[in-house]
């Protein structure tokens, strides 16, 4: 088996599904990005101290060219692989389907018709979006803020939120997977959408030092009208996942929620997701109509920052990887298997039927 995980989370990623596949009772090899690979040297050092054979695990430490030259060499049974769509789609045709992903995730949130805790929710969907600046698969991606939530005063609220955050506390810091000039010219396309408008962010940070390989942006929203998003020539554009601060929300109200479950349903990678509300008829309307691996209900509905160990992973896609379940761990880790016991004596007066 191989596993092959992000920088981002350089520990819990890595340490579960490695530990889920030596219950198992596997071998892997771990390969982490290569930026980060010094966690997981430190937990397999730790592993070893508490008594793991040595010969349990290979701990592969390079490149993703050089890893990539050892899975297409075909001698694992299955990889288990957490990153980009791009290259999860890379692996599924080198493997011939012999992989398990959690890839991108350009997750949605769903505030519902009652307006409640306005100052928490708000808090929330700062943290969702923001917090480790926005890189996270599980990041909000994408807000639809009932009108009620609107006249509330919430696009406000997230603002003056995401303006207090700066580079000096850590609260917003470098992007690794986008350029600023990547995410302004990003920013700036959605702009040009009829109606569109900034709502917070969209300019560089300032007094840094950091190399221009890398995103140096204030947290960003775009809001963008829902009947511009929906368009064929704006949704893939809507709903690109930037790996860093940045959000589109929008608006919609009784009459067009299945304007909204339309667009949850077109977009193509179904991770994370939350329904904002305590409306049990509103919750299961949306439920009903939408397939996400992780949905998060109730007035504390989040995308990111699970308060309880659950499971995590895509829907939508038998390639789908789990983690933090039992059930995540047998399905990732193991296969089917069928035995049928067969033993009995065969009966001494036992012949063949004649023909």
């Amino acid at each position: 088996m191989a596993i092959v995980s992000p920088f981002n989370f350089p520990l819990e990623i890595p340490t579960l599904q490695l530990i889920g596949a030596l219950i198992m009772g596997n071998r892997p090899v771990l390969k982490c990005a290569s930026t980060v690979s010094v966690v997981m040297e430190q937990v397999v050092r730790l592993l070893l101290h508490c008594g793991m054979p040595r010969n349990d695990m290979d701990f592969f430490n390079g490149g993703g060219r050089s890893m990539g030259t050892l899975i297409n060499s075909g001698v694992f049974r299955t990889t288990q692989f957490t990153g980009s769509c791009e290259v999860a789609e890379q692996l599924a045709k080198e493997t011939h389907g012999k992989v398990k992903v959690e890839d991108a995730g350009f997750d949605w949130k769903i505030l519902g018709p009652d307006v409640l805790e306005t100052e928490f929710v708000a808090w929330q969907c700062d943290q969702d979006a923001y917090a480790a600046s926005g890189q996270k698969c599980s990041a909000q991606s994408i807000l639809f803020a009932h009108q009620n939530w609107v006249k509330a005063g919430i696009f406000d609220k997230i603002k003056a939120l995401a303006d207090k955050r700066k580079l000096s506390d850590l609260t917003i810091g470098p992007v690794l997977s986008h350029t600023t000039e990547d995410i302004m010219q990003h920013k700036d396309r959605l702009l040009s959408i009829p109606g569109a408008r900034l709502v917070c962010g969209g300019t560089e940070l300032t007094n840094h030092t950091i190399p221009k390989v890398y995103g140096a942006v204030h947290p960003t929203a775009v809001f963008v009208p829902l009947k511009e998003l929906l368009k064929k020539e704006n949704f893939s554009d809507c709903c690109r996942e930037i790996f860093g601060p940045f959000q589109v929300v929008t608006e919609y109200d009784d009459s067009t929620l299945s304007s909204v479950l339309e667009a949850t349903e077109r977009m193509s990678h179904h991770l994370t997701a939350a329904v904002v509300s305590n409306d049990p008829r509103f919750i299961t309307t949306v439920l009903g109509n939408t397939v996400n691996g992780t949905t998060y209900t109730g007035i504390r509905a989040r995308t990111t920052a699970a308060p309880q160990n659950h499971w995590f992973g895509p829907a939508g896609d038998p390639r789908g990887a789990g983690i933090g379940t039992p059930y995540a761990i047998q399905m990732v880790w193991s296969c089917h298997r069928e035995v049928i016991d067969d033993h009995h004596h065969i009966p001494s007066t036992w012949k063949p039927i004649s023909s």
